[in-house]
């Protein structure tokens, strides 16, 4: 025999008692599955009972919250309730489905008792492991109380016998649709963010969900098969916003009443803190309906980040700050704009003021917003340098993204000679804010930079991520390292800007109690390729106090419809909304009030009547010095001494003299319904019912107010 038929031989031996070995394995594993008994049970019985799988539990998403602490955005519990049938035995099931259907029916309501225990029962005879029990989720508060039923009951001695809750998370915004488009919606079937805070800070937020393998025991409790560290959910992280919510809810409202008087499609306002870029307030309405402006407005789509538009006359401030910065131009330069038309190569400038305005000077050609007079400037000086211009808006940060920390800001589309599209007219349209595209965000800024004596500083709407409370990053302001122009130019703009309320476009906004300063934009829009006359992007930015600026506030309303169309210029529409929001946040930061001069503190009256906890706080603020001698609901006397009012259980109480708003509670709390007589708004001078008498018999009071 040669060496190789030995090798061969020898091969075929070892492959044949490898096939042995294998066959022998196999009917092992059958004979121990399907016929090996132990402790009376098959091992295939014994496994029915266990089921192994992996699971994915849901980390808890991160909260978001505003500038105090207001919960903005946060994520609840509900609960899929569910059975399993087969785990109870026969006398526990035959004696509480009954129970159980009768519960389920009084909760959901969508079947009667009968229905539910018959469900239950068939799903036991065909031995289902789930059978869902819900036509909606339950709340925390709901699953508390069905946990007290049968199938569901849990103590320290009983596991429930197949009642089961799938728990999902749900995100919920105490203040509704505020500001609901800049923090964002989560999708439905994913849980991720797909807009707005929610969307930019997906990661942060959604923590780290747990997968692994778990053990379904036949009382239905998940138990981990290892203890590993993939089967601890890690919660997401917190976000802390610079939003206000007092400053969101007045931009929201002067917002909505301005949309709805001028029927208008869609409007933003923005509100900034000049030296920091903190974001106090971004309002985005959008009309959703019928044509004819009888539609809803929702917090939908966010212009003011991504919606990118022709600024118009908003820009006329960037085109006089670059003649100023190159000392081409000074406010008192007189210039001939003559009528309100003026044909220059291809196109027709046109101003607002039908007789024209004569000779005015660069200063009134700003107030007044003249595009003749804008080109005119223009033309004598950037129109040999076009470059130049050009480099001025970069240097003026227009022309890139502002940075803000938020997903889908718009880039800006601001034509430059380089460019196809470039053309003789370019420049002019330019000058007075067409032939570009920017979002409200991206000229808010600019202006910003201005009433922060040139310094750029970033938008910012995020401070701080926390975990359980933990720092884990802080956001700080970003300020760019050079100015955007000389003080001297920022000095003139300002001027300009304060002009324009002073004595132009925006007069109708000027306010007795803090000087405003800002521009009027009316851009016309663009409709199948043509400026169409009637169709407007009005628009307002400015800031305040003028002399120490504190806020800077942008105001758009797109497309606004009115009977006159002289009605819907920026001055008119915008600028409105502009004053709204100023006026109420002046009056809410109290900060920006004049300090009061301090009086005599006998000389100011104290309540005559009210609670005197209250009463104490009010003379301890003011320095007073007339605080109540008793405790409790008080009135004062003829002589100026305090006395309780008498509150006895069972009798009627003694009101006169209270504000309404503690008179009402006092009585409604015991039962009588109030009645209200007189012309006043302020206190109760007469009740119908003698103070002190039984409640007993008497259900009704008249109050008189003074």
């Amino acid at each position: 025999m040669t060496i190789k038929q030995d090798f061969l031989e020898r091969a075929t031996h070892l492959y044949l008692g490898l096939i042995v070995v294998a066959l022998l394995i196999v009917g092992r594993l059958v004979y121990v599955q399907f016929f090996q008994v132990y402790k009376g049970k098959h091992w295939i019985e014994r496994l029915e009972g266990v089921k192994i799988r992996r699971d994915t539990l849901r980390a808890m998403r991160g909260n978001i919250y505003a500038v105090d602490n207001s919960l903005l955005a946060t994520s609840i519990p509900t609960y899929e309730v569910g059975l399993d049938p087969t785990i109870a035995d026969s006398a526990y099931f035959a004696q509480k489905v009954d129970s159980l259907g009768l519960l389920l029916s009084k909760v959901f309501k969508d079947h009667t008792a009968d229905e539910y225990a018959d469900m239950a029962r068939d799903a036991r005879t065909h031995k289902r492991q789930f059978l869902p029990l819900y036509s909606r989720r339950v709340t925390y508060d709901e699953r508390q109380a069905m946990r007290k039923w049968p199938f569901f009951r849990r103590s320290a001695k009983v596991l429930p016998r197949g009642g089961v809750f799938r728990p999902y998370y749900e995100r919920y915004h105490p203040f509704g649709e505020m500001a609901k488009r800049t923090l964002g919606e989560l999708n439905a079937e994913t849980g991720k963010g797909q807009m707005g805070l929610e969307a930019s800070f997906q990661k942060r937020l959604a923590g780290k969900n747990a997968v692994g393998l778990i053990e379904v025991l036949s009382n239905g409790i998940k138990k981990p098969v290892d203890d590993g560290p993939d089967m601890k959910p890690e919660p997401g992280m917190d976000l802390y916003t610079t939003i206000d919510v007092n400053y969101q809810d007045m931009a929201e409202s002067s917002l909505r009443q301005y949309m709805e008087k001028f029927q208008a499609d869609n409007g933003t306002v923005i509100v900034m803190e000049v030296q920091t870029g903190e974001i106090r307030a971004m309002a985005n309405l959008t009309r959703f309906g019928k044509p004819d402006g009888s539609g809803q407005y929702y917090e939908r789509i966010n212009h003011a980040l991504a919606g990118k538009t022709a600024p118009g006359s908003t820009f006329k401030l960037a085109s006089m700050m670059a003649l100023l910065e190159e000392k081409a131009v000074w406010p008192s330069k007189p210039v001939h704009v003559g009528g309100p038309q003026m044909r220059w190569k291809s196109m027709v400038i046109t101003d607002t003021k039908r007789l024209g305005h004569g000779t005015i000077t660069a200063q009134q050609v700003f107030e007044k917003s003249s595009n003749i007079g804008v080109h005119l400037l223009m033309k004598d000086y950037f129109y040999t340098r076009q470059d130049l211009y050009c480099q001025y808006l970069r240097r003026f940060h227009l022309t890139e993204p502002t940075g803000i920390h938020m997903l889908g800001e718009g880039k800006p589309l601001i034509r430059n000679p380089d460019w196809k599209e470039w053309s003789k007219t370019s420049i002019t349209y330019m000058s007075y804010g067409y032939e570009m595209l920017l979002t409200p965000l991206q000229m808010l800024t600019f202006y910003n930079a201005v009433a922060n004596d040139g310094k750029w500083v970033r938008p910012m709407i995020v401070k701080q991520i926390r975990l359980a409370g933990e720092l884990v990053e802080s956001f700080e302001p970003y300020t760019a390292p050079e100015p955007i122009a000389s003080k001297e130019t920022i000095r003139i703009a300002k001027k300009m800007l304060e002009g324009v309320v002073e004595h132009g476009t925006a007069k109708s906004i000027e306010s007795p109690y803090y000087r405003i300063a800002g521009k009027t934009g009316t851009a016309q829009k663009v409709v199948a390729g043509k400026h169409r006359a009637g169709s407007y992007y009005s628009s307002f930015i400015g800031y305040f106090p003028a002399n120490k600026p504190k806020y800077t506030i942008l105001a758009a309303i797109d497309n606004p419809r009115f009977s006159n169309n002289d009605s819907l210029y920026g001055g008119k529409v915008a600028a409105p909304v502009f004053r709204a929001v100023a006026d109420r946040i002046h009056a809410y930061d109290i900060r920006m009030h004049p300090a009061l001069k301090q009086g005599k503190a006998q000389d100011a009256p104290l309540p005559k009547a009210g609670y005197a906890e209250d009463i104490h706080l009010i003379s301890q603020e003011l320095g007073l010095g007339k605080e109540p001698s008793v405790e409790g609901w008080v009135r004062t006397t003829e002589n100026g001494s305090w006395k309780s009012l008498p509150t006895r259980e069972g009798k009627v109480p003694d009101v006169r003299g209270l504000p309404l708003r503690d008179a009402l509670p006092l009585l409604e709390n015991r039962g009588l319904r109030v009645a209200l007589q007189g012309n006043g708004r302020g206190r109760v001078s007469a009740q119908s019912l003698e103070p002190g008498i039984d409640l007993k018999g008497n259900r009704g009071v008249v109050l008189t107010l003074e």
